[in-house]
């Protein structure tokens, strides 16, 4: 069964960090955030949701961009209990995948505490003074490719926030596997 997050805290402030990225680059979380929000997406190489949604996922990163609205990528996944998760196999997952956007590694985990994330796919939508305004589901399919014409959840809501500022007030969380926490001890 999948883990599920909780329903978006509207207002809530983001938090920016530096994290380094697949491309041997450190990023700044805000860095790439369009002029009218940014999309923080908590995902890894591993999941079956990720895995199934994962061309939905890119296809929706990049008519983001047409709205100006950025989107960011981030693996907090323990990759010392879960190897597919590693630098090395996120670079090759990306590459895969056809990523054009930063996929960064959040090794220490500290991002996802921050922001709260409880699975992979994870999202957070920012609008322009990066504050949350979505957090809720790419769309119904889960782990199924989807029908054609259906509903992109995401997109639309952030559509909605590069528009006005604000999300929508109906939203379906997100469903996913947890996030692979390392050990407390």
């Amino acid at each position: 069964m999948g883990a599920i997050p909780p329903v978006c805290d509207f207002g809530w402030q983001a938090i920016d960090a530096v994290l380094p990225g697949i491309d041997g680059k450190s990023h700044s979380i805000f860095g790439h955030a369009g002029p009218n929000g940014l999309v923080v997406a908590f995902i890894c190489n591993h999941c079956p949701y990720v895995k199934a949604a994962i061309p939905r996922i890119v296809r929706d990163a990049n008519d983001l961009e047409a709205e100006g609205v950025g989107f960011v990528a981030i693996n907090s996944n323990d990759a010392g209990a879960y190897p597919d998760d590693s630098f090395y196999n996120m670079k090759l997952f990306a590459r895969t995948n056809g990523f054009t956007f930063p996929y960064l590694h959040d090794e220490r985990q500290t991002v996802a505490r921050a922001y709260g994330a409880v699975c992979t796919p994870d999202f957070f939508g920012l609008n322009s003074d990066l504050t949350l305004q979505y957090r809720g589901r790419l769309d119904a399919a889960r782990r199924d490719a989807g029908p054609p014409g259906l509903r992109r959840d995401l997109f639309e809501a952030m559509k909605q926030v590069a528009r006005t500022g604000d999300g929508p007030l109906d939203q379906v969380a997100s469903i996913g596997c947890s996030i692979k926490w390392k050990d407390a001890a």
